[in-house]
């Protein structure tokens, strides 16, 4: 007889089930685990055999053949453990069949027998609630997983609660869902001195998801303001924080439960483009995938591989990434808010005649000149960030809390949550084509400002339509149903700073 446990096999963010069939055949001793498992799953027979010893269990003295369908689908990691003991168990009459089928299981053994934790719990509890089945999982998962409520969570510390479990000699306690810690605390805007012009950019970037590059010369607070940025987004609503933590489940890094705070990453400049992208032999999720629903930081930007700077243009674009390798095609959603830092030029002081070196400017336009133009067309706004004086230095903090821009930024989300509910799209920064024209069209002095821009500076397409997504976004800022003249001249201002020369 073949006895059937189920469990899941990772591809992206999505978990595939997979059977885990088990048949005790007459046959010299063997255990044999069949259907493209890796090294992981081939070495789960050495920690269940170790695992049932310590239960005083011993494994018969047959051929034990575990297949894993589909066959052709690669398995990969330690998750595989719990199922194929639950499926051993009940083919040698110790558990229930029909109570080990009716589960979707998952979790890694240690020799003792206590289940440790694993990546992807909250995506396998999404799969066993399509399979209308519940979910079997290490404790440490159960808060993750419980966030599914249309399945059972069903939480162990070891593989024999599991097993006292289905006997029916004590039932396992409910599990309650739990919400992970922010990961890094924002630093307030009220701690930066000065700065007006550039807080103002950063509160329209927030409130509309636009790109910004901010150009200054060292220690002149883009960093700081960055890492300001996430303290006046709003909390991650119910969908987005369903999509972020799946992500984040999958790479490993969720801890606790649900997070509900948006991320922000921050790569150094040496991250190469699988680091970005995504990749590796089981294509793992990238940065720009990590900062979904969030904030991607990259501080000293054209320092980066043209190669990994050429990877944003099109996930900037369309939202999403398609991990393309020999054994795995994968596509990530990757919506994110980026922001860019760089200094003038190599030597970081072209504005300061005293300390700039001998080949200003042509110093800074080769070195911003690393920024293609395609990528460069792609911010939205662009922000000379100029140094502050040392006597405002001195002086007390007098600018606005992040609590206080963050309110702003929230009220005009909500605005843009209203108006594109019914558009599967969630910011200004998100519209395009007819409905761009129908909710940004400026008054008459708007757009013939805004022609007469396009004329003189020959704008790309993309350009004057991010133009009126920024502008679309101060009008919501400002609690106007129309875009006019001032928010138009405001958006041309961001999206005209730091026009340097850039090669295509």
């Amino acid at each position: 007889m073949v006895t059937r446990a189920y469990t899941v096999a990772f591809e992206g963010v999505e978990a595939r089930l997979v059977e885990v069939q088990c048949a005790i055949s007459p046959g010299l001793p063997a255990f044999a685990i069949v259907g493209l498992p890796d090294k992981a799953v081939s070495e789960a027979k050495e920690r269940i055999r170790a695992a049932l010893d310590g239960m005083s269990i011993a494994l018969p003295s047959r051929r034990i053949a575990i297949n894993l369908a589909p066959a052709d689908l690669p398995k990969e990691g330690s998750h595989f453990d719990l199922p194929i003991a639950l499926a051993l168990l009940a083919a040698m009459d110790i558990l229930p069949k029909e109570e080990v089928e009716g589960t979707v299981s998952l979790g890694e053994l240690s020799l003792d027998g206590r289940l440790m934790p694993v990546v992807g719990a909250l995506p396998a509890a999404m799969a066993a609630a399509e399979a209308d089945r519940a979910l079997v999982c290490p404790r440490a998962c159960g808060a993750e997983a419980a966030w599914v409520g249309a399945t059972e969570v069903l939480a162990a510390p070891s593989l024999l609660d599991v097993v006292r479990h289905f006997t029916g000699k004590a039932h396992l306690p409910p599990v309650e869902v739990g919400e992970a810690a922010p990961v890094t605390p924002a630093r307030d805007f009220a701690e930066v001195k000065g700065h007006e012009r550039a807080k103002r950019a950063m509160e329209i970037a927030a409130a509309g998801r636009h790109h910004i590059l901010m150009v200054g010369t060292p220690g002149s607070g883009k960093s700081m303001m960055a890492s300001c940025l996430p303290g006046i987004l709003p909390p991650l609503s119910a969908v987005e924080a369903l999509e972020t933590s799946t992500i984040h489940s999958v790479a490993g890094l969720l801890k606790g439960g649900i997070r509900r705070d948006r991320p922000f990453r921050a790569p150094h400049h040496t991250a190469t483009s699988t680091a970005i992208t995504g990749g590796g032999r089981s294509a793992k999720p990238g940065e720009m995938s990590l900062a979904h629903n969030g904030v991607l930081f990259l501080d000293e930007f054209p320092e980066f591989q043209r190669q990994v700077l050429e990877t944003l243009r099109q996930p900037i674009e369309t939202g999403e990434i398609m991990v393309a390798r020999a054994n795995a095609h994968v596509r990530y959603p990757c919506r994110f808010l980026l922001v860019a830092a760089a200094n003038p030029c190599r030597c970081g002081y072209m504005s300061d005649p005293s300390r700039a070196c001998a080949r200003v400017p042509l110093c800074g336009e080769d070195y911003l000149g690393r920024i293609s133009g395609p990528l460069m067309d792609r911010f939205d706004i662009r922000l000379d960030v100029t140094s502050v004086a040392w006597t405002e230095l001195q002086g007390a903090p007098t600018g606005e809390s992040s609590a206080t821009i963050g309110a702003r930024v929230a009220a005009a989300r909500a605005v843009q949550t209203a108006r594109f509910a019914d558009h599967g799209i969630r910011t200004n920064a998100e519209a395009e084509g007819a409905l761009l024209d129908a909710i940004a069209t400026p008054d008459e002095a708007g757009r013939a400002l805004l022609g007469r821009v396009a004329e003189r500076f020959g704008l790309s397409a993309r350009g004057y339509h991010r133009i009126l997504r920024v502008a679309r976004t101060i009008a919501d800022l400002d609690g106007s149903a129309d875009v006019r003249q001032p928010h138009v001249a405001e958006a041309v201002g961001y999206r005209l700073a730091s026009a340097r020369p850039v090669v295509a």
